[in-house]
């Protein structure tokens, strides 16, 4: 699974518009250009003020400042680069035996103009390891724009879709949700519709707050991002912010709600700043195993 989340909305040209209206159709890719029109506006200052410590180019400068003058800047900056590979085991009585092994590579909020050093790391690590899937979803600094350039080059992004993945006469179904945090362009409805509530799901989604839904809707399985799981921690990896509305045990790693299996990956990037403490970041291997949880 790929998660990407970076830059900004561009105004789509001729020829990305027009593939985005034969991908998406022309009503959808209308309605997905207007909302994010309306939230650039808003964080510009054009509407109703969207504060976040991203949005503004000072703060970048007065955070690196103080890290440099207390000498923590390189310590964070060499963190930030040493990307680790987690492995996280699925087990559910759901997962079809065709599917025992089966192994997806989350790969998320990579950052890649703010995060230069870990994605040299990132690039050395993806030639060394094997898995069996990657999509992509778009996350909170994502535009639709993105789209067709990220599909050129073998992506299959899912906006509100589902891919139902075949093995040996078994399925399980794979479907990601739009960006549910900022542009809350998400209808898991759309998305989920047509899955047969006894077969095995996962749900791709950017931000973990939607995890109530997901579980609801009858998910097995939800994977996503965002969070950073804080970025900078305090020791035992306390995050002082996730930048999400949900419990804070669900701001990184595995965790579970109801029948749901979560798992929020703390991210391979770094925002605002490059720098990391108390939370190394990482990239993850899920295999599905089939079982009893």
């Amino acid at each position: 699974m790929s998660i990407f989340s970076e830059g900004k909305a561009p105004l789509a040209d001729a020829d990305v518009l027009e593939a985005l209206q034969k991908r998406l159709g022309p009503l959808h890719a209308k309605l997905r250009l207007g909302i994010e029109a309306d939230h650039e506006a808003q964080v510009f200052g054009q509407g109703i003020n969207y504060f976040h410590i991203e949005n503004f180019r000072l703060s970048h400068f007065v955070i690196r400042t103080c890290l440099k003058l207390t000498g923590l800047y390189r310590r964070g900056c060499r963190n930030a680069a040493q990307i680790e590979v987690r492995r996280n085991c699925v087990t559910s009585p759901q997962i079809p035996k065709a599917f025992d092994g089966y192994t997806i590579l989350q790969l998320s909020d990579l950052h890649v103009d703010v995060s230069r050093d870990a994605m040299a790391r990132l690039t050395s690590i993806l030639n060394e390891i094997t898995y069996d899937a990657a999509y992509g979803v778009l996350g909170n600094h994502d535009t639709v724009c993105m789209v067709p350039g990220l599909e050129r080059m073998g992506i299959r992004m899912l906006l509100n879709e589902c891919e139902t993945i075949e093995r040996e006469q078994e399925r399980m179904h794979l479907v990601g949700v739009d960006d549910a945090h900022f542009y809350r362009a998400d209808n898991i409805e759309k998305a989920v519709s047509g899955i047969p509530s006894e077969e095995f799901s996962i749900l791709l989604t950017h931000t973990p707050e939607i995890y109530r839904q997901a579980a609801l809707a009858d998910f097995n399985l939800l994977l996503s991002g965002h969070t950073h799981g804080g970025q900078i921690c305090l020791p035992g990896r306390i995050p002082l912010t996730l930048d999400s509305v949900l419990p804070r045990h669900m701001g990184a790693g595995a965790w579970t709600y109801r029948n749901l299996i979560g798992y929020t990956s703390v991210g391979a990037g770094s925002s605002v700043v490059p720098v990391r403490f108390n939370c190394p970041p990482e990239i993850t291997l899920h295999r599905l195993q089939t079982g009893q949880e």
